[in-house]
């Protein structure tokens, strides 16, 4: 078997935003928030169903999924493959919009569900050391949770780094298989929970039309980019950055030698900038 990239954008919306498929989706949310048998949501209906993106132009950094589930809750999955500045900020913002968004202005404050926002991430945010953590609103003194209809779960995929015969929970082997799946070869013995094995069905290349394959590498393509225009940004900065300091260092009457051993230009590279000073 080869699988995708769970965190590839069209791999990510086919796997939980399929309207055929909803035990993925309910499985994965379900395992995320610990809910009991009397809690546990059995059926959604798929806001965002999956479909084939428009890939031209634009940045792969945030891909969501939102669904409501049979008590109206509303529940927000999104993969984030690159930090941004401010998340939290826009974390809190974008599950408090979709939280208002439910009643119109005069409408009774009764009609509100909850919302939960479930950030995979493949970088790290938080200080504690688990892979997922939950952060809701509370009474710093007493933990008294008294506002209860907004929560935050946070899937920190660098903290992961259980192997196949260390998971012991659904979630462990949900969160394994987002952060692994491109890797496997076969899917894991003991794998019980049916949603589960419907994604990894889903994520096998063999069930996906040539579109679909296209598409996807497509999205991989431009992450590259992205991350190569990134790179290279950076490079220039740095070399900006050195440039300067060398120029300073000449009106210092610094010798070549110098120059270089602060900054990591060569020494031609520093003549060159002695003569265009």
């Amino acid at each position: 078997m080869k699988f995708v990239d769970v965190k590839n954008d069209v791999a990510f919306r086919k796997i939980f935003g399929n309207e055929n498929r909803k035990e993925v989706l309910i499985s994965f949310l379900n395992s995320v928030l610990l809910l009991n048998e009397n809690h546990k949501i059995v059926n959604v209906d798929i806001l965002t169903p999956y479909q084939l993106p428009d890939l031209r132009g634009g940045k792969v950094t945030i891909v969501d999924v939102k669904a409501k589930d049979q008590n109206n809750k509303t529940y927000i999955v999104e993969m984030q493959v690159a930090e941004v500045d401010g998340f939290d900020k826009r974390v809190l913002y974008y599950a408090s919009k979709s939280y208002s968004a439910q009643i119109e202005r005069g409408d009774q404050y009764e009609n509100l569900n909850p919302t939960y926002f479930i950030g995979i991430l493949d970088f790290e945010v938080t200080q504690n050391p688990s892979y997922i953590n939950r952060h809701k609103i509370i009474d710093i003194e007493t933990n008294e949770n008294y506002i209860k209809d907004i929560e935050f779960n946070f899937i920190e995929l660098p903290k992961f780094n259980k192997k196949e015969k260390e998971l012991v929970s659904v979630i462990d082997q949900w969160v394994y298989f987002i952060k692994n799946a491109e890797n496997i070869e076969v899917i894991p013995e003991n794998l019980n929970d049916e949603g589960l094995k419907l994604a990894y069905e889903d994520a096998d290349k063999h069930n996906w039309t040539q579109t679909e394959l296209d598409a996807y590498d497509y999205v991989l393509m431009r992450e590259q980019d992205d991350r190569g225009r990134m790179t290279l940004a950076v490079r220039r900065a740095i070399s900006i950055r050195d440039e300067e300091i060398a120029l300073k260092l000449i009106k210092r009457n610094l010798f070549n030698q110098e120059i270089a051993e602060v900054t990591g230009l060569s020494i031609e590279q520093i003549e060159k900038l002695r003569v265009e000073k």
